[in-house]
């Protein structure tokens, strides 16, 4: 299995006819991912080739959803205008709508969130890498490439990079989905939510979560894990290095105090039994040695 992203997934593009749109997905087709259609009202009714997949585009997402049955969208339009192809999204009832855009401004965010919430339409990002469930379908930027193969790690990430490094060090061991949330003040998918879906599936086996310096989202996290999640976790947090009174990486990386730090979010999940790696290749390792230690365990 998978989290929200599955084979079976019909996949649009907001914005596939724009270069990063076109770009995108075609890497995302080859990827195998069912793209059913593409939106952009002054196209509508033109067809778009890629390679030996010709693809529609419609001028709405309510009329690529009625024509193809679309459930994901995935978002590559401009700032200034992302709020609204959200909206839009949402009020056609699209059940996931995964926001690649950065740069856009945190009050359109806020309010493209809570409409889609009450809609009942999963937002993933924005700023964000998108996800990838391997073997399957890849929604957004995530080089495919480096996870060649489906298995039994479940992985969510603030980083789009630290995602793409941690799925090439794991490559030979597979993942069942990865996630990335994006870096900003307010996301719409966050750890917690993976930390549930990938405790729910029965083909994930261990879960790997990576954040970063600033907020609180690690911490509420441990709070959760200690809470709800019976399988193994491994963390990994960026920002060990960062100069005191710097604002660093994502707009979401603010700390204030000793809140916020890399070394406070270690100590959480530390003391709900998570073990966070310093680096990422032994981040990695830490993920080896526990799945070789459970399947030692199985097998004695």
């Amino acid at each position: 299995m998978a989290i929200f992203l599955t084979k079976e997934s019909k996949v649009l593009v907001q914005g596939m006819t724009g270069g990063e749109g076109m770009k995108h997905t075609r890497r995302m087709l080859a990827a195998g991912t069912d793209i059913v259609g593409g939106v952009n009202p002054r196209k509508a009714g033109r067809t778009v080739d890629f390679d030996d997949r010709v693809v529609p585009v419609f001028g709405s997402v309510s009329e690529g959803m009625a024509a193809t049955g679309a459930d994901v969208t995935v978002v590559f339009v401009p700032p200034p205008f992302a709020k609204a192809a959200v909206i839009e999204a949402a009020d056609a009832g699209i059940a996931l709508a995964v926001v690649i855009t950065e740069g856009i401004p945190v009050h359109d965010t806020v309010a493209f969130q809570a409409y889609a919430r009450e809609r009942g339409t999963r937002i993933v990002g924005p700023n964000c890498p998108g996800l990838i469930s391997p073997g399957q379908s890849n929604a957004g930027i995530i080089p495919a490439d480096i996870a060649a193969k489906p298995g039994r790690i479940g992985l969510v990430s603030k980083s789009g990079t630290l995602t793409y490094q941690l799925m090439y060090e794991l490559r030979e061991t597979g993942f069942s989905s990865a996630v990335g949330i994006g870096g900003d003040p307010v996301v719409g998918t966050t750890h917690i939510d993976c930390l549930a879906a990938f405790e729910d599936d029965p083909d994930t086996e261990l879960i790997v979560l990576i954040g970063e310096i600033g907020g609180d989202a690690e911490e509420r996290a441990a709070a959760y894990i200690a809470e709800r999640v019976t399988k193994p976790v491994i963390g990994y947090i960026a920002g060990f290095t960062a100069p005191e009174g710097k604002t660093m990486g994502h707009a979401g990386a603010i700390v204030s105090g000793s809140s916020g730090t890399a070394e406070a979010k270690k100590k959480a999940l530390e003391a709900v039994g998570v073990r966070v790696g310093s680096t990422p290749s032994e981040t990695a390792r830490l993920v080896l040695d526990r799945l070789a230690a459970s399947r030692d365990v199985t097998h004695n």
